[in-house]
This record gives C-alpha cells, sequence and structure tokens, in this order.
C-alpha cells in the first residue's frame, strides 16, 4: 500500500490522489499530540483524540511505502507533517529491540520497503545535508528497509518525482 501524507494544500489532493492508496493532508487543522503514551499502551494503534489523525498509525502502519511531501522549515519538515509523525507513535511498541545495530522500538506492523520524503522550498547545503540524514535515521526506527530524500525547488515539477 502506499501513502503520501502532505501539506501542500488541499488544491494537490486530486493531484496526489491518483498517486496512492491513501492520502492525509497535513493542513494542521488536527490537534497536537498529547503525550499521553495511550495509543501504545491503553488503546493500542489508536489515538484518543477525535480527529481525523485518530487512526493515523494504522493507516501509516500498513504503508508499503510512505512518502512525505514537506515544506522545508530548517532542514526538517514541517510543523503540520511533524504533527501527523507524532500523532502517528503507535507504529511501535513501547518493548525494545536492534536494530541496524541500534536500540529501537519494537515495530507493530512489522518492516516496509520505502521511506521516501520530497521537500520545497528554500534549502541549503548544510539543510539538504541534515534532512537526509534525518530521512535515514527515521527510516531505520519506523523500519523501513530503504529511503530517498529528494528536494525540489519547483514543486510543479511534483509529478516527474512522484
Amino acid at each position: 500500500m502506499r501513502v503520501i501524507v502532505h501539506d501542500l494544500g488541499e488544491q494537490y489532493n486530486a493531484l496526489l490522489k491518483n498517486k496512492c492508496d491513501e492520502l492525509i493532508c497535513a493542513d494542521g487543522k488536527y490537534a497536537p499530540c498529547q503525550g499521553c503514551f495511550g495509543c501504545w499502551t491503553k488503546t493500542p494503534e489508536k489515538c484518543f483524540i477525535k480527529d481525523m489523525l485518530r487512526e493515523a498509525c494504522r493507516v501509516i502502519g500498513n504503508a508499503d511505502e510512505l512518502i512525505l511531501i514537506t515544506q522545508n522549515c530548517y532542514g526538517a519538515y514541517s510543523p503540520a507533517v511533524k504533527n501527523i509523525l507524532d500523532r502517528s507513535i503507535g507504529l511501535s511498541t513501547p518493548l525494545s529491540t536492534y536494530r541496524a545495530k541500534q536500540m529501537h522500538h519494537t515495530l507493530r506492523y512489522g518492516k516496509h520497503e520505502l521511506l521516501s520524503v520530497i521537500a520545497y522550498g528554500d534549502i541549503t547545503e548544510a539543510e539538504k545535508a541534515t534532512f537526509e540524514l534525518m530521512v535515514q535515521r527515521n527510516a531505520v526506527n519506523f523500519g523501513f528497509i530503504k529511503s530517498k530524500f529528494h528536494w525540489s525547488d519547483d514543486i510543479e515539477k511534483l509529478e516527474e518525482i512522484l
């Protein structure tokens, strides 16, 4: 299953919906993670906040390929995309294991194929390096076998990247 999370705005939903099985628009209208860890322990995989991200863990957890399209914010995800990643902490369990010779939380859904991140907007070389390293580390942490980082100064070229 291919899942796309993006912060481009609703005008891109029609274009992106044809490129994936599930689409999450990071429009900034979702509540932030409360840090209660209920999605880990009380109601695994389900957030207690009753909004569109309540089932985000299941959607993202079932993705073979996860594509994050985000505006560059100092070499990191936009706040709206970061909010969705924070709300999907239930992808893992509180238990620990070793992956890539490091301690990580045990995956609730097992391994996934590819994490792709497409960043757009102004970006410096240092921010590109930071972003690329963060994507590699996030891939290991989320259980993705491979990761790719793309940067585009022209979001209109998005179809070529996808």
